[in-house]
């Protein structure tokens, strides 16, 4: 099992995101949030699926879609870091990538889809690491 980090294991910019996710198994917990994610965009229409709160503010579906871009990076991320490899990881810059995305031109059903096969590639991969000593000290500021 993936233990749950501390403080001291990840780049503080991801500290907001580490306390949102509860204790316990992390393959459970990312096959528990793919299917609260589908049921809630399951519930939409497309009209709500464009919604956004303010102008220049992302959509529903635009939020799905980064939620989807940003787990394949991390995947990538766990992939090269669980192997051992040392490069350094680059950060990624979330605006650029939404502004080559144009997510609302897919169906909720199709983000859906794209969503559903990364989130379960992503906890296939992190069960394939639990137990393999991902190294905290090592590893911490490449998440």
């Amino acid at each position: 099992m993936i233990l749950r980090p501390t403080k001291e294991d990840y780049n503080e910019g991801f500290a907001k995101y580490v306390s949102l996710v509860p204790e316990g198994n992390l393959v459970e917990i990312l096959h528990g949030s793919l299917n609260r994610t589908t049921a809630f965009y399951s519930a939409l229409t497309e009209e709500k699926g464009n919604y956004r709160y303010a102008p220049g503010k992302w959509s529903l579906k635009e939020v799905l879609g980064h939620i989807t871009d940003n787990e394949r990076i991390m995947s990538y991320r766990l992939l090269r870091i669980a192997r051992g490899d040392t490069t350094p990881l680059t950060g990624y810059d979330e605006e650029v990538l939404m502004e080559g995305a144009d997510f609302d031109r897919f169906s909720i059903a199709e983000l859906l889809e794209d969503f559903a096969a990364v989130r379960r590639s992503h906890a296939d991969a992190a069960a394939e690491h639990s137990g393999r000593g991902l190294d905290p000290q090592r590893d911490r500021e490449r998440l």
